[in-house]
């Protein structure tokens, strides 16, 4: 940590980005381009991983990082697999209607966990696949492949069938029961689902879903901020990673006279704030150590006891100001909101690096610490492993920072461009020519 310390701050986060990269190399299987969900043993897959996963590969090539063969071939692997999955939607099958099961098995790509047939995972893993396609645009057998996979896996899912006839889309399906009894309600990561699915050429989802959707919104003032209320930061995070939000409004934000990205940046001032007061007093908080978020946390949960009183909750989406709060902080939603606060969020990692140097493996964030929980030696309580959701979101958004990359290739993107569109987005890029604004 001492080396770190004394970096500049582009070169502080030049090796902290590289880091996260190298998590989707160490950690894939290079027969199917799937990417496990942590590094711990035995993981399974999450396709919201594969999604960050083929959102890197282009910035890896672009900064020397990886040959752009070998991120054709890695992005291929991944595509070509869902292309053949079992989309029969039986307990062992992939997927299903063009969805993929949230987790699925590294070597066979079955279902494991009895998880759901995901919705927003599925979103995320389209994303990045789309990403992809925007990159790889050489006239060669093997991206022009790449493309038409892209184009095939898009068109494939049925995002009207997962409303259900309801209102909104449903959170998720399975095989054992069907949806589950809630939808997409209350302002989440969603905007890129409900973007992807209004975009479609084959089978969107009608007009009046996403107004549906915003209808659920919660507005609020907090700490003095007007501000569209989500507890954890990942929330205003997620969408924001491949979708360039800056200036666009939809109708619930000009109604509001804001946007999307501004409401992120209030998050984190929210967020400081709420850790300066540190009202349950916990140990490290302050207005430079920040970050509840959904992340790995210690946990007292008693095996076999139903709704026990708990102290700590393991995974959990923690959020400000009404919690879940146990003393557990993620430094990766700190590095995340870089393209929001760039000067607070570098002051609090390098506040957090400094108290907690074990944060760091190879340079790489550990999902979440907890000073209020000691270990055996005395030092806080740190997440074992890393998490690819946390590595992904780390990558992308210094990626946002540093160079808008990301946000260009998606811009120039039409199926996003319809899809915002679609949802009453205006102004801003969008204003500029479409698809792709001012690219």
């Amino acid at each position: 940590m001492t080396q770190l310390s004394t970096l500049t701050d582009e070169a502080l986060l030049d090796r902290l980005q590289r880091a996260a990269f190298g998590y989707f190399v160490q950690n894939m299987n290079p027969c199917n381009g799937l990417v496990a969900d942590t590094s711990r043993d035995n993981s399974p897959v999450s396709i919201a991983v594969v999604g960050f996963a083929l959102s890197s590969y282009p910035v890896a090539v672009e900064r020397g990082w990886m040959e752009r063969a070998d991120a054709v071939q890695r992005s291929l692997a991944a595509l070509r697999f869902f292309r053949d999955s079992d989309q029969s939607g039986s307990p062992t099958a992939t997927g299903f209607k063009g969805f993929y099961y949230h987790f699925l098995d590294i070597h066979t790509g079955a279902r494991v966990w009895q998880s759901e047939l995901s919705m927003i995972d599925t979103a995320l893993l389209m994303a990045g696949v789309l990403t992809a396609s925007m990159y790889f645009t050489a006239d060669t057998p093997d991206e022009a492949e790449l493309r038409e996979l892209a184009d095939f896996l898009y068109q494939r899912i049925d995002w009207r069938w997962a409303q259900d006839d309801g209102d909104t889309i449903k959170q998720g399906w399975k095989p054992e029961s069907g949806f589950l009894h809630y939808g997409w309600e209350g302002y989440s990561e969603a905007i890129v689902l409900y973007v992807l699915a209004l975009g479609s050429p084959t089978y969107p989802i009608m007009g009046d879903c996403y107004a549906a959707w915003t209808a659920t919104y919660q507005w609020e003032n907090l700490y003095d901020h007007d501000y569209l209320y989500a507890g954890p930061l990942f929330v205003h995070q997620f969408s924001h990673a491949w979708i360039d939000l800056r200036g666009i409004r939809d109708s619930f934000m000009r109604e509001k006279d804001t946007d999307y990205f501004e409401n992120s940046c209030n998050a984190v001032s929210i967020q400081r704030r709420y850790t300066q007061l540190n009202p349950h007093e916990f140990a490290g908080y302050d207005e430079n150590c920040w970050g509840l978020s959904a992340c790995d946390g210690p946990t007292d949960e008693q095996a076999d006891v139903f709704n026990e009183e708990r102290r700590l909750f393991g995974y959990a989406a923690r959020g400000v100001p009404y919690g879940p709060d146990d003393g557990t902080l993620s430094p990766s939603a700190v590095l995340g909101s870089l393209p929001f606060a760039p000067e607070r969020v570098l002051e609090a990692m390098r506040n957090i690096l400094t108290r907690y140097p074990q944060m760091l493996t190879d340079d790489r964030l550990s999902s979440s610490f907890n000073p209020s929980v000691g270990a055996s030696d005395g030092q806080p309580w740190v997440s074992a492993g890393h998490y690819g959701l946390d590595q992904g979101i780390v990558f992308m958004m210094i990626e946002n920072h540093r160079s808008q990359f990301i946000w260009q290739l998606t811009s120039g993107c039409r199926y996003i461009s319809d899809g915002l569109q679609g949802a009453g987005f205006e102004g801003g890029w969008l204003r500029q020519g479409h698809p792709g604004g001012a690219n």
